[in-house]
């Protein structure tokens, strides 16, 4: 078996894969659900409901604000009681539609809820106009924590995409919501590829796993034996494989230029494992995107779980499902140890891109004190961008805006390999990510004078 990786940078993690063999259980269903207008990059979405209206389960909430941009829909029946502004995971207060539960749970009929799996062989009148036209209306975003939508990454450029490459690596620790969707939802998971493709009007489609998911990648392989077209991709362990540019050079060998170049300019379209089983349910089921599988995970807590959530839930509701928190200083993230953001309160609502919710207790909770550095550059060997980050950390801090642009800033992943390898324990993610904000602003101002 031949195994691959990406050629530049990257670290070795500990798993932490608590809940991997755990099955998914059904969240409880929340008393009042919260559903932030941006779940995406791009435009909010705009309201079409107003307080007092009746909703079902999947009622469209809110429409698309822009071509770069996704409806919202509902998770629970009950009555929209009022649109407000919240917290949410990055701790910014956004608009958002809070729907209480009537408790009836009460579906829009248009919605197939059996469990029969629909292949592409029955449906051959589907053109991929009608496949991007469903996957828009669902609301359907990147569910690795992006919130791209995936209608547009469906309308590349003519000519450009060669194929499809499925992430189903879910490198960081603690985090196994992919890993279940594979193991229990393969058929599925393999339709949506197909959709994908047949979307696109490409021939090949690819699947990555990383090689510590040995099952899945047996489960997969035997699923797409005897399709044309599709292949399952043992990938080395390796952090941070997930990202797609690294996952693209794993897969294909293919280098994607920086920004503002795309995966398409190198013949590629990537979607995460639990995008593609969206498709599927939103092509083939008429089901919007208001589920989605959540691993709540911490060695503290008295039971780590896979559980499908519906949108809106509260991570205090989950955390409660879960045991509670445990005792002393915690801390929550959305996401993973590598990415995730801390939330500054258990109100958080689930949202597209919620894939984990993870507890870090004891000693996990507290940084070390930066230390001088001691120039043993090991920040510039794992980064998998080949960027300089002690430099562009060092500039950052300095408001060198001119020099940190010309430094390639804006191509960082925010990976964070960079800090979770410095012996000094530098503050180097922190003060890059303040950079790169800074001069994608400075960068959207210049074009938008430009303009003018």
């Amino acid at each position: 078996m031949k195994i691959r990786t990406f050629k530049i940078g990257g670290i070795h993690m500990p798993d932490c894969k608590i809940a991997a063999e755990t099955a998914t259980v059904p969240a409880v269903l929340p008393a009042k659900a919260v559903y932030p207008l941006s779940q995406h990059i791009g435009a909010p979405a705009k309201p079409l409901v107003k307080k007092g209206d009746h909703v079902r389960v999947g009622t469209v909430l809110a429409e698309a604000g822009g071509f770069v941009s996704a409806p919202v829909h509902s998770s629970i029946s009950g009555t929209v009681v009022r649109i407000d502004s919240v917290y949410d995971a990055s701790g910014y207060r956004r608009q958002a539609i809070i729907v209480e539960s009537d408790g009836l749970d009460e579906w829009e009929p248009s919605i197939d809820r059996t469990a029969d799996i629909e292949g592409l062989d029955s449906h051959p009148e589907l053109t991929p106009q009608e496949i991007i036209e469903r996957v828009t209306s669902a609301g359907v975003t990147g569910m690795g924590g992006a919130g791209f939508p995936a209608c547009v990454k469906l309308m590349p450029p003519p000519g450009t995409v060669e194929c499809v490459i499925i992430n189903g690596v879910e490198c960081e620790p603690y985090i196994t919501s992919d890993y279940r969707l594979m193991m229990e939802h393969a058929d599925e998971v393999i339709v949506g590829l197909q959709l994908l493709m047949k979307a696109l009007g490409v021939t090949k489609g690819y699947i990555g796993i990383e090689v510590n998911k040995p099952k899945a990648i047996s489960l997969l392989e035997q699923k797409v034996s005897g399709l044309d077209g599709v292949e399952v991709v043992p990938l080395k362990q390796a952090y941070p494989q997930g990202g797609e540019k690294q996952l693209i050079d794993a897969v294909l060998g293919r280098r994607v230029p920086m920004p503002p170049a795309i995966p398409a300019n190198v013949g590629a379209v990537v979607q995460n494992v639990a995008t593609t089983y969206a498709v599927y349910q939103a092509v083939m089921k008429h089901k919007p995107l208001m589920e989605r599988y959540v691993t709540v995970s911490g060695y503290g807590l008295s039971k780590s779980d896979n559980l499908l959530v519906r949108m809106g839930t509260s991570f205090g509701d989950l955390l409660k499902q879960c045991g509670g928190l445990p005792e002393g200083d915690v801390k929550v993230l959305s996401g993973g140890p590598m990415m995730g953001k801390t939330v500054i309160n258990l109100d958080v609502p689930v949202v597209k891109g919620t894939n984990a919710i993870t507890v870090l207790s004891g000693d996990g909770v507290y940084r070390d004190e930066p230390r001088p550095c001691v120039r043993c550059a090991k920040c510039v060997s794992v980064c998998p961008m080949g960027l300089e980050p002690y430099l562009l950390a060092i500039a950052s801090a300095g408001k060198d805006w001119e020099r940190v642009e010309h430094e390639d800033i804006v191509s960082c992943i925010e990976c964070g390999s960079c800090q979770y390898s410095c012996p000094s324990a530098r503050p180097l993610l922190d003060n890059i990510r303040n950079g790169k904000s800074a001069v994608m602003g400075i960068i959207k101002a210049r074009k938008a004078a430009q303009k003018q």
